[in-house]
């Protein structure tokens, strides 16, 4: 069966966030200098490249990275193909709802797949994302875990936030910035593995996904 990696490249041209540092790998030691092994300094924000969103990212008290089940993030996964915009609402969630077996864990393939924001060198303000009525639909359908081709579940400065509170209060977590450019719509089994960082409000993740068919 195939197996796709969906997680970025992390590089220190990559894009970011507005206003979070741009990741830096440098040499602390080095053998060409005599030193007896190669060890690099890593510095990148919790939020780089392909990242899950813990609650605490949004709400207070809320679990932090360490604290996630794992199987939340392993398991069975439907990616949805969903090229309306420039949010994704209710309306495009039942049509394509009745087919699925009870999905527990989403990835939404939209136009920004179509786009190739992920791979360009500038920052996209108008990125596809959910709306708030669709995260309270995925939240009474029982999804657990929820991701998205670019970097946030939310609309560019929505004010007050209410796609990913919606979601992170109710314990479902958010995975951003996949690269499904290369993934069909279908039936997948997910590993998304953060670092197990202790008290962080997000991670860095490889997110792999294998056909199911």
């Amino acid at each position: 069966m195939a197996i796709y990696d969906v997680s970025q490249p992390i590089h220190e041209s990559m894009v970011v966030w507005p206003g979070d540092p741009t990741p830096t790998l440098q040499k602390l030691t080095d053998r060409t200098l005599g030193a007896a092994a190669n060890v690099r300094h890593l510095t990148l924000s919790t939020h780089t490249g392909t990242h899950i969103d813990a609650p605490d990212h949004f709400v207070e008290g809320g679990k932090t990275v360490e604290q996630i089940a794992l199987t939340r993030l392993v398991g069975p996964c439907h990616v949805l193909s969903i090229t309306s915009g420039p949010t994704i609402e209710v309306e495009d969630l039942k049509r394509v709802w009745p087919s699925l077996d009870a999905p527990v864990r989403v990835l939404f393939k939209t136009a920004n797949s179509q786009r190739k924001l992920l791979q360009d060198s500038v920052f996209h303000t108008d990125f596809v994302a959910l709306s708030p009525k669709a995260a309270e639909f995925l939240v009474s359908a029982g999804v657990v875990t929820v991701g998205i081709d670019y970097y946030s579940i939310e609309p560019f400065e929505n004010p007050g936030y209410p796609t990913h509170m919606t979601l992170l209060s109710r314990d479902v977590l958010v995975i951003e910035g996949v690269d499904l450019t290369e993934v069909e719509p279908g039936r997948y089994r997910m590993a998304c593995l953060p670092l197990r960082l202790v008290g962080a409000d997000g991670s860095p993740a490889r997110v792999v996904l294998e056909d199911l068919g």
